[in-house]
C-alpha cells in the first residue's frame, strides 16, 4: 500500500511530464531549422515549480552545442514551428526559448533556469546523449535528465532522482551556476498557454 501511495503522489506531482504523441520530424526538416547560438556553450536546467506547494512538476534541459536544442523528456510542449525527434526540440532560437518558458510559466507555476557554462566537448556530448536517448516514459523527466547529466564529464556527481526539485537542488551545487526565476500571471491552463505560444510562433 505504501508503494502505491508513493507512486500516486509522484504521478500527481509530475502532471507536466506527459508527452502527447506528435509527428516525428525527419532529418532533413531538423537540418533546415538547426539554430547555432553564438554565445559560449552551456547547459541550462529548467524546473517547473508549483507556486503553491513549491514542488517541482517537470524537468527539461536546454543544450547550447553545435546547435541549440531542448531535451524535453515526456514534456507537454509542442509547436508546429519547432520540429521534434522523440523528446528533443530543434530550432531553439532565442524567441523559441522564451516561448518555451512562457508556455510553462503561469499563475500556478514558475520556471527556474539554472545555466552553467561548459566546454564545447561537454555540450556536444550532451547533445549526442539527448538525440540518442529515445522517447521517455511519462513521469521520468527528472530521472532521464539526471541519467544524461551523469554521462557528461564534470557532472558525475549528479545522483539519480525521480523528483525535479531534488535534481534542481543538486544542479545548484555545480560551480558557476546562474539561476533565474521566470513568472507569468496568466491562465493556469497549460493547453491555453501552448495555444497562445503556438499562435505567436507561427505568425
Amino acid at each position: 500500500m505504501l508503494r502505491f501511495l508513493v507512486a500516486v503522489s509522484l504521478l500527481a506531482a509530475l502532471t507536466a511530464c506527459t508527452k502527447p504523441v506528435q509527428n516525428y520530424a525527419d532529418d532533413a526538416t531538423i537540418a533546415a531549422v538547426a539554430y547555432r547560438n553564438p554565445e559560449p556553450p552551456s547547459l541550462t536546467l529548467y524546473t517547473m515549480v508549483n507556486n503553491r506547494s513549491g514542488e517541482g512538476a517537470h524537468t527539461a534541459l536546454l543544450i547550447n552545442a553545435s546547435q541549440q536544442v531542448i531535451f524535453d523528456p515526456a514534456g507537454s510542449f509542442y509547436s508546429s514551428a519547432t520540429p521534434e525527434q522523440d523528446d528533443v526540440i530543434f530550432g531553439v532560437t532565442p524567441q523559441m526559448e522564451q516561448a518555451y518558458r512562457s508556455a510553462h510559466a503561469r499563475s500556478t507555476f514558475h520556471v527556474v533556469s539554472q545555466k552553467v557554462s561548459v566546454s564545447p566537448e561537454q555540450a556536444e556530448r550532451a547533445l549526442q546523449l539527448a538525440r540518442s536517448n529515445g522517447r521517455v516514459a511519462d513521469a521520468f523527466c527528472a530521472s532521464s535528465t539526471a541519467k544524461l547529466l551523469t554521462q557528461i564529464p564534470g557532472f558525475e556527481s549528479i545522483r539519480s532522482t525521480m523528483f525535479p526539485k531534488k535534481l534542481m537542488t543538486q544542479f545548484a551545487e555545480i560551480p558557476g551556476v546562474q539561476t533565474d526565476r521566470y513568472y507569468e500571471d496568466d491562465s493556469p491552463d497549460l493547453q491555453q498557454g501552448l495555444n497562445t505560444v503556438n499562435a505567436t510562433l507561427t505568425q
